[in-house]
Formats: C-alpha cells, sequence, structure tokens
C-alpha cells in the first residue's frame, strides 16, 4: 500500500542521495562512483512513499548513492526486467511479489541472496526458499468500502455479484498492477475453472477499471464508487493521517489472498555487495518502521513497533494460497482479457 498514492500521485521519480562515506556498515569506504540503480514501482519512489528516507538513510550510513527508477507498477518492473534481461541495466529490484515469483525465476531474471536478515522474518512470509526474491513487507488483498455511502456492504466475492451493487465497484486492471493480478488470482482460487462465469456475473457491479491501484484509489476516494479492491491495510492510512474511520476493509466469507512483496538482486549485476547491503537495510527495524508508515503494510519482522491506527488492519481468519502453476500468468490474463471485452 502506497501513502503517496492516498495523496492522489502517480509519478515517475528519480531519486539520488550522498552523503557519509562508508560502506557495508562501516568496513570500508564506498567509490565515490559507486550508485545503485533500483527498480521499483512508482508509489515506492515517489514524494511520499517509502523509497526517498529509506534511501536518504542507507545512503547516510553506507556511503552508497541510489538511483531509483520506477516505470509503472510491478507488473511493468517485470515486464521491463525481462526485455533487458540479456543486458541488464539495474542492480536491484524492489516490488516484486509472491503472485510474480514463478514468472520472475522462469526468466532467470534474479540472483539468489540468503540475507542475514532473514532471521528476523517469520518462515511462512518467506515465500521463496530459493531467496531469489526476500520479503520485505505485506498485506491481504481486500474490498475497501465508504462507509458514509453504502448501508450494507457484501460479505463473498458472489455477494458482489448482487444488483444493488451496480456501477459501485472500481477494480485494477490484471495486465498492469499486481493488484489488478491478485484479484484475478483471488477469483481463480475460489471459482476454479468457473471464474470466468463468475466475472461475467461481476462484471455489472463494476463502475471502472483503472490502469493502476492508485488511479482506482483515487476514484474511490473522490467518491466516484464506494468500493474499490485494495488492501486489509488501506484503512491505516486514513486513521494515522486524516483521524478517520470512514473507510473499511472488508472481511469476505471466500477467505483472502495474501500480498508479500519482495526485493531482489538482478541477474549480471556488477555491484553484487552493495545491492546485498541495500537488501540488508531494507530488513533492518529502521527500514522496516518507514514501509510500514509509508507505504502503509505491515512489516515482515514481528519487532517492529506499530502505532494504533495498525489496529484497524483486516487480518482475514482465512488465507488462500495462491493457484499453483504461475510460471505464464500472461495466459491467463490473456482469457480474462477475452472473456470481459466479450
Amino acid at each position: 500500500m502506497k501513502k503517496n498514492l492516498y495523496c492522489l500521485l502517480h509519478i515517475f521519480i528519480l531519486i539520488s542521495f550522498s552523503t557519509v562515506p562508508l560502506f557495508a556498515g562501516g568496513n570500508k569506504e564506498a567509490p565515490a562512483s559507486l550508485a545503485l540503480e533500483v527498480y521499483c514501482y512508482d508509489s515506492f519512489s515517489s514524494e511520499w512513499g517509502p523509497g526517498p528516507s529509506i534511501i536518504e538513510s542507507f545512503t547516510e550510513q553506507t556511503g552508497i548513492r541510489v538511483n531509483l527508477h520506477a516505470p509503472g507498477d510491478a507488473v511493468t518492473v517485470l515486464q521491463r526486467l525481462i526485455f533487458e534481461k540479456a543486458e541488464p541495466w539495474a542492480d536491484v529490484v524492489i516490488g516484486l511479489d509472491n503472485s510474480l515469483l514463478d514468472t520472475a525465476l522462469a526468466e532467470g531474471i534474479l540472483e539468489p541472496y540468503a540475507s542475514p536478515g532473514l532471521r528476523n522474518v517469520p518462515d511462512h512470509l518467506v515465500f521463496d526458499g530459493s531467496h531469489h526474491l526476500l520479503p520485505y513487507d505485506y498485506g491481504h488483498y481486500a474490498i475497501n468500502y465508504d462507509t458514509l455511502f453504502m448501508e450494507n456492504p457484501p460479505d463473498s466475492l458472489e455477494d458482489l455479484t448482487a444488483a444493488e451493487y451496480k456501477d459501485q465497484l472500481i477494480l485494477v486492471d490484471p495486465r498492469t498492477s499486481t493488484p489488478g493480478l491478485g484479484f484475478l488470482l483471488w477469483t481463480v482460487t475460489v471459482y476454479a475453472d468457473e471464474w470466468p462465469a463468475y466475472w461475467k456475473r461481476l462484471r455489472p457491479s463494476i463502475l471502472t477499471i483503472a490502469d493502476g491501484w492508485s488511479q482506482a484509489y483515487a476514484l474511490y476516494t473522490s467518491q466516484e464508487a464506494p468500493m474499490v479492491l485494495s488492501y486489509g491495510t488501506s484503512p491505516v492510512y486514513h486513521v494515522e493521517y486524516e483521524g478517520s474511520g470512514r473507510y473499511a476493509a472488508l472481511e469476505f466469507t471466500d477467505g483472502h489472498i495474501m500480498q508479500i512483496e519482495g526485493m531482489g538482486i538482478i541477474n549480471g549485476t556488477e555491484n553484487r555487495s552493495a545491492a546485498e547491503a541495500l537488501i540488508d537495510f531494507m530488513l533492518e527495524k529502521e527500514a522496516q518502521g518507514i514501509l510500514a508508515l509509508s507505504n502503509i503494510m505491515l512489516p515482515v519482522r514481528k519487532d517492529v513497533p506499530l502505532p494504533p491506527s495498525f489496529d484497524s488492519v483486516l487480518r482475514p481468519a482465512q488465507i488462500l494460497a495462491l493457484p499453483s502453476g504461475l510460471e505464464d500468468t500472461g495466459q491467463l490474463i490473456d482469457r480474462w482479457v477475452e472473456v470481459f471485452t466479450h
């Protein structure tokens, strides 16, 4: 979840910081020319996202400069990495989640790294046993609703198809966004081979499908529709920064899909040691705290103190496993396009 996107920002930002000449915890000086090139999704790098604060602190402690590059949402980032894999340009990627793991591994775009910081992460959040993608935060996909404009919200995926919810739901495109892909996988998990029929029933309830989560959430908070695909952590932003309990996340009887966001070292990097240092820093308590309050997600470390606003987080009783065989989500998405446009 992205604090900057709650503020209705959807931008590409390049950030570069340079300060104290310490490298790898002060073991040696970093070369003056050393800079990491990092791909991330747009909300991570923007003004109100976690990227600027995390990178500033990392640079102060290590002397390593970091340039953040955000070509779009995580799906777009993955597509860029695949396109460039013969001649990799960046060193680290931040934001590929568990739904993209199989594709990332099949494409061979990452190098394994078992960070010592993983010792502080519960096993169930380490979604890649080969350590090509390491977790840094997580949450659960959920339909959020505006309590001022909806008295009787749905309590299941099937309820969303009811006639009373016509044109009241904003979704996100699975071709360009991980939340969009996550919702598609949620329906596949619940309905199995019958998911295309479900989407046909759901279609009247959908007001629009936004290109990305930021656009969708902006439409929602602008009162274009009372429901939006988002996260169980989304209400935290409104409680923490607006003092408002107006927006809430719905727990569905079907269960919920967990999104675990990951980071990894890009195969072919010439700055391996510096890349490892950044991965390690992302798992330290300081960065984990920034992620919680700027990315509006749950930190993977359990020893990170959280403010009372996190009492509003949806922690669903039933967690659904992602469908198996996700090496080619492209085929699933192509089928979704066919179903949804006909």
